[in-house]
């Protein structure tokens, strides 16, 4: 199993006067160092200074970041007026999100958007897709060649975004399915550089990043823009069956009785395809990374599944989440001066939410390098050190629907294919736009036709 960079000893104890401690090294080494490990990067970091740390990083100066989960709690319950996460957000996703989206809004506003896109994504709604991913998992896993190492991720990205396409958009149409996936395909390339590098963010010319994102996020507008005035003519003519995200969202009304307009659905929904699929796709190949090279676990998941149970199957997606968060850290902006952890942190601060800093402390989940989803049986993660979707207010609004999502997958996955690594070192994390992917995709070997 990969040993994360970590320095042993406890951390130095440091007083609670001034700003919080930190790496005093230029924020282009920091970018450097978080790029060769980024997994163990917060860790490291905690656990030489302390529950409260900071570091400059390429852009974006300054940040302040948390690894304690009381201080974890005082961020996400603290004031929304006080901790903005949508402006936080919005200096990295808003070229791709939009000003409407629940991830890009704060205070009143946001309440307003998530309160219209929570009833899609809980309880009977996320259980009625559950058989339309077992669907499109059986097909995709049918095109695996067999005793040919290929990289899983892009399979299981094209399980989730199959879903998200008919799930979400309610597109069931084949050519329209091949159009929607070649421009979402796209986007996603261009995204990454403009995410990752807001300094791109500038005409450089016709074939700089900047007007290549721009013409592609104006083709895949396009088409949301179709489907909506499809799905819109469909609902209005009172047609059955249209039980898909974007009709509900047409159906639904913000508190002054108004619909939501084309360009709150297209932000929407462009949020639920960035934050839906590619994630989820993640933490899928994360999970068979794992569970190839902890073959303990891979067999008694599998003997759990024979006897009937799922126990086991969903702690076995929540330590692959624990250990490999797709997500590393989660951040508010302060719109004033705020005391975190005894440190009076100045207004305009970013204050982080170390993920994989709390996911790897001993104290809390004790040997955090071995993977082991029992200790997810033995009793419940604290809710603010166990983290992959956020907390608060602003916990993501399909985790129940992406977990669900990961433990019907990875159970077909586990069931229908005996997969082999065929390399058995450990694949290092790798940044891939704002998540932490499999370095190599997660090579894999189907070493016999399917059962």
């Amino acid at each position: 199993m990969e040993q994360v960079t970590i320095p042993r000893g406890p951390a130095a104890a440091v007083p609670r006067t001034g700003l919080p401690p930190g790496s005093k090294a230029p924020s282009l080494l920091q970018g450097l160092r978080y790029a060769r490990d980024p997994l163990g990067f917060l860790v490291a970091l905690q656990r030489r200074y302390g529950d409260v740390f900071s570091l400059s990083f390429p852009f974006f100066g300054r940040l302040f970041y948390v690894a304690d989960p009381a201080l974890v709690k005082t961020m996400f319950t603290g004031s929304p007026e006080q901790f903005h996460a949508g402006e936080a957000n919005a200096t990295v996703l808003g070229p791709a999100l939009g000003p409407n989206s629940v991830l890009t809004l704060d205070d009143a506003a946001h309440m307003q958007q998530r309160k219209l896109l929570l009833p899609p994504f809980h309880g009977e709604r996320v259980r009625g897709y559950g058989e339309l991913i077992r669907e499109m998992t059986r097909k995709q896993i049918e095109t695996w060649p067999v005793g040919e190492p290929f990289a899983l991720r892009p399979h299981t990205q094209r399980i989730t975004l199959a879903v998200i396409m008919r799930a979400v958009f309610g597109v069931h149409d084949e050519d329209r399915l091949a159009r929607f996936e070649r421009l979402i395909n796209d986007f996603s390339k261009r995204v990454g550089l403009i995410t990752t590098f807001p300094a791109l963010r500038k005409n450089f010319g016709p074939g700089s990043p900047w007007p290549r994102f721009l013409r592609s996020r104006a083709a895949l507008d396009r088409f949301i823009y179709e489907e909506i005035g499809l799905r819109r003519a469909e609902v209005q003519a009172g047609g059955e069956g249209h039980d898909d995200v974007l009709s509900l969202l047409l159906r639904a009304r913000h508190d002054d009785g108004s619909p939501m307009s084309d360009e709150e659905l297209r932000d929407e929904l462009v949020t639920v395809l960035g934050a839906g699929h590619e994630t989820t796709a993640t933490g899928l190949a994360w999970a068979m990374e794992r569970l190839l090279r902890t073959p303990r676990v891979l067999t008694k998941l599998r003997e759990s599944l024979a006897a009937g149970e799922d126990d086991y199957l969903e702690a076995t997606v929540k330590e692959t989440l624990r250990a490999r968060p797709v997500i590393v850290d989660v951040a508010r902006k302060l719109t004033a001066p705020a005391q975190v952890g005894g440190y009076e942190l100045p207004k305009g601060s970013f204050v982080m939410a170390a993920i994989a800093a709390l996911h790897y402390r001993e104290d809390l989940f004790p040997e955090p390098e071995e993977f082991r989803p029992e200790r997810f049986l033995e009793g419940k993660a604290d809710n603010y050190a166990w983290i992959p979707f956020g907390g608060g207010v602003r916990r993501c609004i399909g985790a129940a629907f992406a977990e669900y999502e990961m433990r019907i997958i990875l159970k077909e996955i586990v069931e229908r294919a005996d997969l082999s690594a065929p390399d058995p070192r450990p694949e290092k994390a790798k940044v891939r736009n704002i998540t932490l992917a499999p370095g190599k995709g997660t090579i894999v070997k189907l070493d016999r036709p399917l059962r």
